[in-house]
């Protein structure tokens, strides 16, 4: 398939693809014409990765991660690179979490002091 079919198949730009490809997360193969042609698999591909984008992942990081990724869900093989990146990861995103929480806290204390839900 072409990358337009690809595109709407998937819900992915075809920008997006070519970043992908160029990337090297997604694999075509050119035709005579020079247009892009992607088998079969590519649709589950796209998927996979527009799934570990959703999930906090950079590009960067999905190389290894991509081939561990089972089935349309968010399921992972016990891969020593998938669980490396994810816990990784993890970390990154409780350290986020934290910093909000605390910045939370600051605001809503603000809130608690004179004047608190009054209009200026």
């Amino acid at each position: 398939m072409q990358i337009g079919e690809l595109a709407q198949r998937t819900g992915a730009s075809t920008r997006s693809l070519r970043h992908y490809e160029a990337r090297g997360l997604l694999v075509a193969d050119r035709l005579d014409n020079g247009y892009r042609d992607y088998g079969a698999g590519a649709v589950d591909r796209v998927g996979k990765i527009r799934l570990l984008l959703a999930s906090g992942m950079s590009l960067a990081e999905l190389g290894p991660l991509i081939s561990c990724v089972v089935g349309d869900g968010p399921t992972l093989l016990r891969c020593t690179a998938t669980i490396d990146a994810v816990e990784h990861r993890l970390g990154q995103l409780d350290q986020r979490i934290a910093e909000l929480t605390e910045a939370r806290a600051l605001l809503a204390a603000l809130l608690g002091g004179p004047g608190a839900g009054t209009a200026h």
